[in-house]
């Protein structure tokens, strides 16, 4: 990968003592629940992001995605009119708008480089993840490019299973072309993932080498997806574990490819 070829756009290195809102909504697709239940939390300070998953936590929306926990930040929102079935991500075919919300483009690029530079935890029933979805103001732009995702219980001192590729959602464009790429580096130290997305193609790095290219590209402008997941359902007899489960981020950035 050229870096040289790249001008960076966005960048958020977590150093106020505030979440930047101009950058970033607190929460995870809040039209097919509330931005209350979907609210996530987090503190920041001495720049880094800590997202968590607290024990009083509520599912985020149990009626569509069952004892799931999320705290997630977003650069974009896309919905329709409460009681339709229009907005990011539709998931479920039973999700339907259930609160109003204000639609916003914070940071939607088209092509790029993106990347995240985190610190991810083996709690086995959590899941870390930095991903792409279209902005979907028309349904076919919907496909998803998965930067990392991060599943505790893949999670050993020195290899993880990371995911990575991308998902067609309702673009017929795309193949979904997805897979856990085994990488041998430990996730609970920082480390820097990322995906350079040209109108080619979609190539997977971690630290800077390359892991994984897909041969297909989303051709619309996608929103980042940050967060952090519990599957609390999943819980064997031991219960769910120690709280808070942790996201730790200390930046992420986009870059734009030079004209």
């Amino acid at each position: 990968m050229d870096r040289d070829a790249y001008e960076l756009e966005f960048e958020d290195g977590f150093e106020g003592p505030d979440l930047d809102e101009r950058r970033w909504l607190p929460y995870h697709l809040p039209q097919w629940s509330s931005r209350e239940h979907a609210a996530a939390r987090y503190q920041v300070g001495g720049g880094l992001l800590r997202l968590r998953i607290d024990a009083d936590q509520e599912p985020w929306a149990p009626e569509l995605d069952g004892e799931t926990r999320v705290s997630s930040l977003q650069t974009g929102l896309f919905a329709g009119p409460v009681g339709s079935a229009v907005g990011q991500h539709r998931f479920s075919p039973d999700a339907v708008v259930r609160e109003a919300q204000r639609n916003v483009r914070l940071y939607t690029p088209q092509y790029g480089l993106v990347e995240v530079r985190l610190r991810a935890s083996d709690d086995p029933l959590s899941m870390a993840a930095l991903w792409m979805i279209g902005y979907e103001d028309e349904p076919q732009r919907s496909a998803e490019i998965c930067v990392c995702e991060i599943f505790g219980r893949d999670v050993r001192r020195d290899e993880a299973g990371i995911g990575m590729g991308v998902h067609p959602f309702g673009d017929p464009a795309i193949v979904d072309e997805f897979s856990v790429e085994a990488v041998p580096i430990d996730v609970r130290e920082f480390h820097v993932y990322a995906a350079e997305w040209t109108p080619e193609r979609v190539s997977f790095l971690v630290d800077g080498e390359l892991v994984k290219t897909v041969e297909q590209s989303p051709a619309y402008p996608m929103q980042l997806m940050l967060g952090i997941y519990e599957f609390r359902g999943e819980a064997g007899p031991t219960g769910s574990g120690p709280y808070p489960k942790e996201l730790v981020v200390d930046r992420v950035r986009g870059w734009r490819r030079r004209r």
